[in-house]
């Protein structure tokens, strides 16, 4: 991501209401008729993008062709394989931190609608996405208390505009140890292999047990050597600092590792630490890579159906307010101050830049809380009403259909889905003729002057990419410089291959009412 990207990014009110948003006073009105989707496209577009994102060596079936081989020489500076992962955004700097929030977020897709993904025909592509992050963990978990947390860093990689394939840039890379801790990436890694190791329980035992035991050898080293990373890893701070700090990613990682090993002690430990790490405490209204603790909350106040969780009732009970404080904030029926702020068009707004990140993890927790009520037949109680699983999932769904086109811009923000989306979307190897057509080395400048300031569309669709997306008017403006709005993350897609799984099931079934999104 471009630099200071994330420095402006949390603030520990943890909802910034841009003044834009403030003054909305005029009525916003457009007629429309309900719009009917493609999930099954948007679907399969949303694990193509994980492909353009790839580092390392591509395997035979690479469905991305513009992209070839890149990062070879990864961690060999420090005498270790760190070559693969992925790159984040528009650069090419391996973020730990957001990588292993991504795994983990196409893991619980996966462990949430795993069915109605493999019914799309997505499943082995879902699990390729998966895999792909979670093997360079494995290498980058070189001993039980050391994690290489990045590779390159973004002060030098953004001097260049570059593809992938050409990269001059440092790769240095820098890790996490007892000396120099960071329990926020540690545990972020841990519960990114603890889901993955469900995902691939039945299909790969093997590989699953190798995943649980770094997990758990994770968690042990981010419990014990307290730190925040961004401490230890100094080049990270102007993109990726820990705002949150790292208790929520370590109530996340033991929540992930009790689903995962179904081990009391896990779960004592998210119990016993529920009120000094803030999960009882913290009323949050965004979920995102940093902050964790909406995630926490909503997998806590699902124990509470199971009877051997009722000896914990009083905590999970706080764990479950918290959760539906952040649900009815979405929904808008909280007090008034207490909820998320939303453009004329409807879509979620908490802050300018890269806002649809935002979007597509409350469309993720909504569908996946929607699921949980119909299920057992419950309502939530918000401040300002009630509202039960149906009213959810529109909700839900009426973001998702926002981000594919119903918008007053009647744009889609998925790249590549739909007739109508950018074209000039902030990412180096997307904005540079393909290294497979044109071999000759492009350099540092000579990519800013032939291909960055270029008035054309990119030369590469980067398919199934979501990008930052429209300001709090909905306007968005297709420019390769505007980085706040036209680069894509891959966090930001991440959420969506559940949701579009589960809409598209619903579809399929005739479950689905056709609602306007606005």
């Amino acid at each position: 991501m471009e630099k200071k990207k994330k420095l402006n990014h949390h603030r520990q009110t943890h909802r910034v209401a841009w003044h834009c948003c403030l003054v909305l006073f005029s009525v916003f009105t457009i007629s429309t008729t309900a719009q009917a989707f493609d999930y099954a496209d948007a679907l399969t577009k949303s694990l193509l993008y994980f492909e353009s994102q790839r580092s390392g060596r591509l395997p035979y079936n690479q469905r991305v062709t513009w992209r070839d081989h890149s990062g070879l020489t990864d961690g060999l500076e420090q005498g270790v394989d760190l070559v693969g992962g992925y790159y984040d955004a528009g650069d090419h700097v391996k973020f730990g931190l957001p990588m292993a929030f991504t795994v983990t977020m196409l893991s619980w897709g996966i462990i949430e609608f795993r069915d109605q993904i493999a019914n799309a025909g997505e499943l082995e592509h879902a699990l390729e996405a998966i895999k792909w992050g979670t093997d360079y963990f494995i290498k980058a978990h070189t001993s039980p208390n050391v994690l290489w947390a990045e590779v390159g860093d973004g002060d030098t990689d953004h001097y260049c505009w570059q593809r992938p394939e050409d990269m001059t840039t440092s790769r240095q890379a820098y890790k996490i140890d007892q000396n120099n801790p960071g329990s926020d990436l540690a545990g972020e890694t841990a519960a990114a292999m603890a889901a993955a190791s469900i995902v691939f329980k039945k299909t790969n035992p093997h590989y699953s047990h190798l995943l649980l035991h770094h997990a758990q050898e994770l968690f042990e080293f981010g419990d014990k050597y307290r730190g925040k990373y961004d401490g230890s890893v100094g080049v990270v701070r102007s993109y990726y600092a820990s705002v949150s700090g790292y208790m929520d990613e370590l109530l996340w990682a033991a929540l992930w590792l009790y689903k995962a090993t179904d081990d009391e002690e896990y779960l004592k430990y998210v119990i016993n630490k529920s009120h000094c790490f803030g999960g009882i405490g913290w009323a949050i209204t965004e979920f995102s890579w940093d902050v964790k603790y909406a995630g926490i909350q909503i997998l806590a106040s699902k124990l509470l159906e199971k009877e051997k969780h009722k000896q914990h009732a009083h905590i999970l009970k706080q764990y479950r307010s918290k959760a539906e404080h952040y649900l009815c904030s979405c929904l808008n029926k909280n007090n008034a101050s207490n909820n998320i702020d939303r453009t004329p068009g409807g879509i979620l707004y908490i802050r300018q830049w890269n806002n649809m990140q935002y979007v597509s993890t409350a469309a993720f927790l909504l569908t996946l809380y929607s699921d949980f009520l119909r299920v057992s037949n419950k309502h939530l109680e918000c401040p300002a009403g009630t509202v039960d699983h149906g009213g959810i999932l529109n909700f839900a769904k009426s973001q998702v259909d926002y981000i594919l086109g119903s918008n007053p811009m009647n744009m889609s923000y998925l790249v590549g889905y739909g007739s109508k989306y950018p074209t000039r979307v902030h990412h180096r190897g997307a904005s540079i003729v393909s290294h497979k057509e044109n071999k000759g080395f492009i350099g540092c400048t000579q990519g800013y002057d032939n291909w960055y300031s270029r008035q054309e569309p990119n030369p590469n669709v980067l398919v199934g990419a979501l990008v930052g997306g429209p300001d709090c008017q909905d306007n968005f403006m297709d420019q390769r410089d505007n980085y706040m709005q036209t680069e894509a993350c891959t966090y930001n897609t991440a959420p969506l291959v559940g949701v579009f799984a589960k809409l598209l099931h619903l579809e399929d079934n005739n479950e689905l009412e056709l609602v306007a999104s606005y």
